[in-house]
């Protein structure tokens, strides 16, 4: 595990086939903080996923979501949670607000979703048919 120093916050940050052990082999839960339409295209396969998004597209680029943490709060107790994203940049911001916001054991995994696939981990993709039910809706509220 690589502890990277933040002005805010200790971030401890994982290979994918750390959290992959974690996830089958501990009490973790998966946090993927990509938007909506990046996580239907393609997600960790694994029963106790969230999404929910750090940042939303924009016209005019990128911005967090002002409501992350009152929509993770119902959702998370703050034990045990990984934290993942398209390439593991978006996490690391989310991985310092959640443990500024008081969360224990929160890790943010290297190489996010991206380096999940390149690893041959298993994935699901949403259809109509296997929609996963924790996943909050974007831009609600903006």
């Amino acid at each position: 595990m690589d502890k990277k120093p933040s002005s805010e916050s200790q971030i401890t940050t994982i290979d994918v086939l750390k959290a992959n052990d974690l996830l089958h082999n501990s009490n973790y839960r998966y946090l993927d903080v990509r938007t909506e339409e990046e996580f239907n295209k393609g997600h960790v396969d694994y029963n106790d996923v969230l999404n929910i998004a750090y940042m939303f597209n924009t016209p005019e680029g990128r911005v967090k979501n002002p409501k992350f943490m009152e929509q993770v709060l119902p959702e998370c107790t703050k034990d045990e949670h990984l934290i993942g994203c398209q390439s593991g940049v978006r996490s690391v911001y989310a991985t310092i607000d959640l443990l500024d916001a008081g969360f224990k054991y929160v890790y943010n995994m290297g190489g996010g979703y991206l380096a999940w696939v390149q690893n041959g981990l298993p994935v699901i993709v949403e259809t109509p048919n296997n929609v996963t039910p924790n996943v909050i809706p974007n831009n609600v509220g903006l």
